[in-house]
């Protein structure tokens, strides 16, 4: 451990599935992934009309913003830089969490299943793809094409920790827009996707607050980062999100983010106190990668390592009797889903 004025950082207790050797901890560590880039991320994602009803049916997004993106943040942060053990732990009972996001889609009539693997793939891709397309346009741009193909490699190891297949990852940036192309056709623009993009666009729901002295500093900050997130957006996603920004706005924000970015990547106290700001619980993960401060045990696993090892099954075949059960209540009986998954993940993702 090391001191930090009145409190110590915590190493993990090892690298995980990437490390310092990997593209994933210089791409994920820059100030841009863990702001535009994941904001960017859960805003394109309200388009898949399944995860839209899933969101709207809970209202979490609006009943509780903060510690709701909090939890997702450190979710996907453990995955990047998170300690094995923790991180497939977390992995497991996502599952559990995502057996309650069932239901039947208020447009077209069908069932949606947030552990659906196209559903998973859809969130995976979105994040890894928002999180680089961030760095190349707020940070240091693009990677060498052979950074990049590790990229899109890491990016298959990580979807082992959910329930989409890996090999349907895409390995390059053509695979990318060709995912992208093919998905479009199958999202939509329904009004409880447009409301779901505009509320998580609005950063003033995810910063803490501020004192009143310092409420323009706030408000500044937040119309920046939502000009930044917008100017990322192709016009067909505005469109059908109803999301309306100049151009001018879209040239004006890159180089006043692209500064702020580069000095804030100069700092680590106040890239971390930035971090806080927006996700309080994702500072300990990320926070002794920034520093610098290795873990207890130098050692690299893969996810079926760490399952081996933890004794946990792949997210794809994990607690099946549960999701049955959940799925009985839901379709079945026509009850309400059991929150137990969510309750059992708070010691891991924070409180709800």
């Amino acid at each position: 451990m090391r001191s930090r004025g009145n409190r110590t950082v915590e190493p993990a207790e090892d690298y995980g599935f990437f490390g310092p050797d990997s593209v994933t901890w210089k791409v994920w560590s820059y100030p841009t992934s863990l702001t535009v880039g994941f904001i960017r991320s859960v805003v394109v994602e309200e388009l898949d009309p399944d995860l839209v009803a899933a969101v709207d049916k809970t209202h979490d997004i609006y009943k509780r913003p903060r510690t709701r993106y909090d939890r997702t943040l450190r979710y996907f942060s453990m995955v990047a830089f998170g300690g094995s053990r923790e991180t497939a732990k977390a992995a497991d009972v996502l599952v559990k969490i995502h057996s309650k996001a069932i239901g039947t889609e208020p447009y077209a009539g069908g069932r949606y299943d947030a552990n659906a693997p196209h559903s998973q793939l859809w969130i995976h891709l979105t994040a890894w793809h928002s999180i680089l397309y961030a760095y190349e346009r707020y940070g240091p741009g693009k990677l060498p094409p052979e950074e990049e193909a590790q990229y899109w490699a890491e990016c298959a190891v990580a979807a082992e920790l959910q329930t989409c297949d890996p090999a349907d990852v895409p390995r390059t940036r053509e695979g990318i827009t060709v995912y992208f192309e093919q998905m479009r056709p199958l999202l939509s623009g329904s009004p409880i996707a447009v409301q779901a993009m505009r509320h998580l666009l609005n950063g003033g729901l995810l910063v803490s607050p501020l004192p009143r002295w310092l409420l323009p500093v706030s408000v500044v900050n937040n119309l920046v980062l939502r000009a930044g997130v917008v100017a990322t957006l192709p016009r067909w996603m505005r469109e059908m999100g109803g999301i309306r920004q100049p151009r001018v706005v879209d040239a004006l924000v890159r180089p006043v983010l692209w500064l702020v970015f580069r000095m804030s990547r100069l700092n680590t106290d106040l890239q971390l106190q930035f971090l806080r700001g927006i996700s309080p619980g994702t500072v300990p993960i990320v926070e002794p990668v920034l520093r610098g401060i290795p873990p207890r045990n130098p050692e690299v696993l893969t996810p079926a390592e760490a399952r081996a090892r933890y004794g946990y099954d792949r997210p794809v075949e994990a607690h099946l009797e549960w999701r049955a059960q959940q799925r009985d209540r839901v379709f079945g009986a026509g009850e309400a889903p059991s929150d137990a998954g969510l309750h059992e993940s708070e010691p891991i993702l924070g409180r709800l």
